[in-house]
């Protein structure tokens, strides 16, 4: 039976950083299959010069193979909806086992819904985990009903509060926070449009469809719907760099980086080309100090684009639609010194760590017996 206080505690931090990487190793497999099927479906809309296969009206297209690809980018969206959630509940079963499953799992639903991001469903996982492990270690049963502890307990209590701690503490700030942004990037609108770009650049690579990422994202397309492209020039070249610049380091240089980081790489390369940036957010997982070197890049090719004259009329940062773009050869090799910068920096700081092997599913710790 696992116990919470046996033997000697790891180290906070080294603790943190293993719950963290087993997240991410759980996670994974729905990240690459999403992305695959993702990738499948926009490749082939854009044979058909569709960029929009997501949108709902192609349910009901002339051809059955738009209907078709539109149910892939379905199929594919589901699997990245997962992310969060999973990553969450393995974080929490990380530090309290199979009893912070579900507290885990619905913290990183949650998360999702409020808008958080992964950095909300990485709160989720470790507020979780460690209050099913605090109710597991406080809490005392008679023996007969010791058993029901572990699968009704500490789910159950576990879940809601971890609920009301995401809904009452942490979403309310992000949420707040968000508007702040939202609001600091229209006044910057009138401004030097590379630092604006840089900023909007930079706030898109730092947390990867997170709520600082959509925030600059939002308020790119507000002010793209009032004709001001810059913005959403710049938002749309840092979506990109991250993943393809992370995926291109895993194929220049696979030793560097676990097993799992270069079967993630190319998904995230094939994420980047079809436009989404969640396809990094593994990389950024198993080691945060690869933020710092996204954000360097996304603002050096997002400034770089705008800066040299570049514009993206249009909320589209696939491939399909670079060619689209005025001035389209800055555009892609502003696309492309950016992720090259990142590819550079992840070879710096990638140096062949493996993530933990995921092991069998062990015992459910044990209540205190009382008389």
């Amino acid at each position: 039976m696992a116990k919470f206080n046996e033997g000697q505690t790891p180290p906070l931090g080294s603790e943190i950083k293993t719950a963290i990487m087993t997240g991410v190793s759980w996670m994974l497999p729905f990240v690459i299959a999403g992305a695959v099927i993702m990738g499948i479906s926009r490749i082939g809309a854009s044979l058909y010069g569709i960029d929009n296969i997501w949108d709902a009206g192609h349910a009901q297209a002339a051809s059955l193979v738009v209907q078709l690809l539109h149910k892939f980018d379905g199929f594919g969206g589901m699997a990245l909806s997962l992310m969060l959630p999973v990553v969450a509940g393995y974080i929490s079963f990380a530090l309290a086992n199979k009893p912070g499953l579900a507290p885990g799992m619905v913290g990183g639903l949650l998360a999702n819904s409020l808008g958080t991001g992964f950095l909300g469903a990485l709160a989720a996982g470790f507020v979780a985990g460690y209050i099913v492990r605090m109710l597991a270690a406080t809490i005392t049963l008679p023996k007969a009903l010791a058993s029901a502890g572990p699968i009704f307990i500490l789910p159950v209590g576990g879940t809601l509060l971890t609920c009301s701690v995401m809904a009452f503490v942490i979403g309310t700030p992000l949420a707040a926070l968000n508007h702040g942004m939202e609001n600091w990037l229209l006044a910057m609108s009138g401004t030097n449009k590379v630092i604006l770009a840089a900023v909007v650049g930079g706030m898109v690579g730092f947390d990867l469809g997170g709520p600082v990422n959509k925030a600059a994202v939002t308020t790119a397309m507000a002010l793209l719907a009032s004709g001001i492209y810059d913005p959403n020039t710049a938002a749309q070249v840092a979506i990109i760099v991250s993943p393809i610049g992370l995926g291109v380091a895993t194929l220049l240089w696979a030793g560097r980086f676990p097993a799992a980081l270069r079967e993630a790489g190319k998904a995230s390369t094939l994420m980047g080309l079809i436009g989404v940036s969640e396809g990094a957010i593994p990389f950024a997982l198993s080691n945060p100090k690869i933020i710092v070197i996204n954000v360097i890049g996304s603002a050096v090719g997002a400034a770089m684009a705008v800066g040299l004259g570049a514009v993206n009329h249009a909320p589209i940062s696939g491939f399909y639609g670079w060619l689209a773009v005025e001035n389209w050869p800055v555009y892609i090799l502003s696309i492309a010194t950016g992720a090259g910068i990142i590819t550079a920096g992840s070879l710096l700081i990638f140096r062949g760590e493996t993530l933990p092997e995921k092991k069998n599913v062990s015992a459910a710790p044990k209540f205190k017996a009382g008389r």
